[in-house]
């Protein structure tokens, strides 16, 4: 059936925009494994290398940054060819990744393996979430928190499957078995990917007929700074978590500590790391269908609190293995939500045309928060305590949920409507000047 938006030569994809959705939700939970299933891989890298923590972490902050920091370039694609070719090589480069990875005798193998799948998941996660956001204007928030759940929970399955293979197989075998079936995945189902009518599908009049900024415009706004601020300081404190969970459980003594709830027993840490993929794809979906109802600042207040407040009880209950299993799923649940109410956020502010690039400009501030992460290695050897890493967490989150209220909501608030009245240029001068 061919679309009304569409024209005579062009076809609306195969099962309509909720396919794209889920083909996009399934490529974002095959590149998960790159960034959260690597604490797994730490401990066994430096046990048959010796090369150390810090420097085998550095490869997750070369990942992170080149994942994100690429991404607008990568949004740039897709906006002027489509979502198809950016997620078939995305997908090549995530699979070619994990293989070097396997065969890495050196910490310069491992970092170029390190760009390699940052370049490649960055390509995949822009491309998905800026598909969601042209085709679901009036559904941002959710569209984009299922689409980012992928990311965020797409390793809940597959904790345990790399757990019990890298203690059987080695972690070599792990990295190329994973890394191979993970990129054949994405390269099927990017096939099936397409872009979105101009001006988006489903969208209101208005949504249509308001101004979509392009990149060049967006980055003069003082509102998209704060955002961009925003955004660096509550994703410095769960990238630390991300990468560090593992280290953290090793320190408390908890790795294989025995952790039953609701009749299943597992170790703490593969426990945790379990939940916390679950609770951590999960909130992305709920808060964002939340701020579709009562506002994107509104619940920035609410989850960033809740974050804030969760990282002070594990700092002081942390130690306990259930408290410990608990507390990270509370914190990784007020965590994640982050990478749905940005991208929405930034989608109503901005409009829906050049969806991909604007939004991979604001998740940029990922990668800048990522150059944050070895300061928790470095803040433990300076104090020999995790508790200076939790303080400066649970602040940066409560004072992110102050901005959220009091400075963005009113800002954002005066210019989305501007931007509507057709009045954003002298706005954006005024707010400027």
């Amino acid at each position: 059936m061919v679309d009304a938006r569409y024209t005579a030569d062009r076809v609306a994809p195969w099962g309509g925009r909720w396919m794209q959705l889920v083909i996009g939700v399934v490529c974002m939970s095959m590149i998960a494994n790159l960034q959260y299933g690597w604490t797994l891989f730490v401990e066994p890298i430096d046990d048959k290398t010796g090369w150390g923590r810090t420097a085998i972490q550095i490869a997750f902050t070369i990942f992170i940054v080149t994942e994100t920091w690429l991404v607008p370039v990568e949004g740039w694609f897709v906006d002027r060819f489509g979502p198809r070719i950016v997620v078939l090589v995305g997908g090549a480069l995530c699979a070619l990744s994990w293989a070097l990875n396997a065969v890495a005798d050196s910490l310069v193998l491992l970092y170029l393996a390190a760009v390699i799948g940052g370049i490649g998941a960055g390509g995949v996660y822009g491309t998905c979430v800026g598909n969601a956001l042209k085709w679901f204007p009036d559904r941002r928030g959710l569209a984009a928190g299922l689409t980012a759940a992928g990311f965020g929970a797409g390793s809940a399955l597959t904790v345990v499957p790399i757990a019990t293979m890298i203690e059987t197989a080695g972690h070599e075998t792990t990295f190329l078995t994973f890394g191979l079936g993970q990129g054949l995945v994405i390269l099927v189902l990017a096939w099936f990917l397409a872009d979105a009518p101009k001006g988006g599908h489903g969208g209101t009049a208005a949504d249509r007929q308001r101004r979509h900024y392009a990149p060049q415009e967006m980055l003069r706004t003082p509102v998209f700074w704060v955002m961009y601020a925003m955004f660096v300081m509550v994703a410095a404190g769960g990238l630390m978590a991300t990468a560090q969970l593992g280290p953290i459980a090793t320190d408390f003594g908890l790795v294989d500590a025995p952790v039953s709830i609701l009749g299943l027993t597992l170790p703490a840490l593969t426990f945790a790391l379990s939940i916390d993929r679950v609770m951590n794809g999960i909130t992305r979906p709920f808060f964002g269908w939340v701020s579709d109802h009562i506002g994107r600042e509104n619940t920035m207040f609410i989850a960033f609190t809740i974050e804030a407040v969760g990282v002070m009880a594990l700092s002081a209950y942390g130690s306990d293995p259930l408290a410990f299993v608990v507390l990270t799923g509370i914190v990784f649940f007020a965590w994640g939500e982050i990478y749905s109410l940005f991208p929405a956020c930034c989608g109503d502010t901005f409009g829906s045309r050049f969806a991909a690039t604007n939004a991979g400009l604001l998740y940029t501030a990922k990668g800048t928060a990522a150059l944050l992460v070895p300061l928790g290695n470095l803040m433990v050897e300076a104090t020999g305590s995790w508790q200076t890493v939790f303080y400066s967490v649970a602040i940066v989150n409560a004072l992110a949920a102050f901005l959220a209220l009091f400075v963005l909501k009113p800002m954002r608030a005066r210019y989305v409507a501007a931007a509507a009245g057709g009045e954003a240029t002298r706005l954006t001068t005024r707010l400027a000047d």
